[in-house]
């Protein structure tokens, strides 16, 4: 089954939020931040299982613009200069659907990196 296209499309600056109102399911909000460290682009995903690139450092990503992409998707810009991924209607209802598990996988990645979600902090790991 195709995902419907969403009623409504807003984006909040003040939180960095993206809102999303499918047809007959709660509002849900994206932040910026997963949309971008999560984008479905070629550059974050790579272009196989296992080339996912970490994304670092966009704790205070913002989005740009969004762009209509046919009536399946949009382009997300973001300040970061970030703006190859398509976002289809699917894959955002899935990011809905699943937000706090990603999340959570996102920021254990980054833990086992030795990375962070903070764009000026270095990490200095000291092991005895």
């Amino acid at each position: 089954m195709t995902q419907q296209a969403p009623e409504s499309l807003k984006y909040r600056r003040s939180d960095r939020t993206l809102e999303i109102q499918f047809p007959n399911q709660e509002c849900v909000d994206l932040s910026a931040e997963l949309l971008r460290v999560l984008s479905p682009s070629a550059e974050v995903q790579g272009h196989g299982p296992g080339q996912e690139v970490l994304q670092t450092g966009k704790a205070n990503v913002e989005i740009t613009a969004i762009e209509s992409i046919g009536h399946y998707a949009v382009q997300i810009s973001f300040d970061d200069g970030h703006s190859s991924g398509l976002y289809t209607w699917a894959y955002l209802a899935q990011l809905a659907s699943e937000k706090l598990t990603l999340w959570q996988r996102y920021l254990k990645k980054l833990e086992d990196a030795g990375a962070s979600r903070d764009p000026s902090t270095d990490i200095v790991r000291i092991i005895s």
